[in-house]
């Protein structure tokens, strides 16, 4: 993925070129807006990193253009951090403002959460850690969601984070206890209860018939595991 940095500092260009490359990310660089819209108007730039006093054209000037054409993550990195500024550049469509002086740990923070809440610009490795499929069953761990078939399943926090962790280790069986400790994460197991009631739960959201599970399959003795074992067509 291509990210471009437009700023008139050649230390701060630098600084985020390298940071930028060391997390498997392409850096264009430009020391001005001018400069910056040559590279937006002939190269493919997944984001971009501005500063609002530029030379030639400032950064909401260059903001301005780039919203006539493209949607893509812009993220303001300015001296200049008073309220005003940063509601015009949020107001003229920046997605998030970084004052100087920054942290670069938290500026490759920002680029990786706005390339993920945009997930076309994630790499096809990218995407696949971002969800996972186990027979019809999907997760897309970003947006915490469950589908079948492509159809949301509406599930509650518990139970969503124990599916989570059954889609995550498919075939292998879990006690009651290892659940809990697991989800809950919490030190001491108190009721076997606990997880018997949720397992319910997202089998009657989950399965075609929750008596006869295709899904979620309990181990007599032991305890729980997902195996999928084919659905009627």
């Amino acid at each position: 993925m291509n990210i471009l940095i437009a700023d008139d500092e050649s230390d701060i260009r630098n600084l985020i070129k390298i940071s930028l490359a060391e997390n498997g990310y392409t850096a264009l660089t430009a020391q001005n807006g001018k400069e910056a819209w040559d590279i937006l108007r002939t190269q493919d730039v997944h984001l971009a990193i501005l500063d609002v006093m530029m030379p030639v054209m400032d950064g909401f000037n260059l903001l301005r253009k780039i919203r006539e054409h493209s949607t893509i993550p812009v993220i303001f990195l300015t001296a200049r951090a008073d309220d005003m500024d940063k509601v015009l550049g949020l107001g003229l469509g920046a997605d998030d403002y970084l004052s100087k002086p920054f942290s670069i740990a938290e500026l490759m923070a920002r680029v990786g959460a706005q390339l993920r809440r945009n997930n076309e610009y994630l790499s096809p490795k990218e995407k696949e850690a971002a969800s996972i499929t186990y027979g019809k069953l999907s997760i897309d761990k970003e947006k915490c969601c469950v589908f079948k078939n492509g159809e949301p399943i509406e599930l509650g926090a518990k139970e969503y984070k124990l599916l989570l962790y059954f889609m995550e280790n498919p075939e292998r069986v879990f006690t009651k206890r290892q659940l809990y400790h697991a989800v809950w994460d919490e030190e001491f197991y108190v009721d076997d209860n606990t997880v018997m009631v949720h397992i319910s739960r997202i089998r009657s959201r989950m399965e075609d018939d929750p008596q006869k599970p295709r899904y979620l399959k309990t181990i007599r003795g032991i305890g729980y595991k997902l195996h999928y074992s084919g659905e009627k067509t």
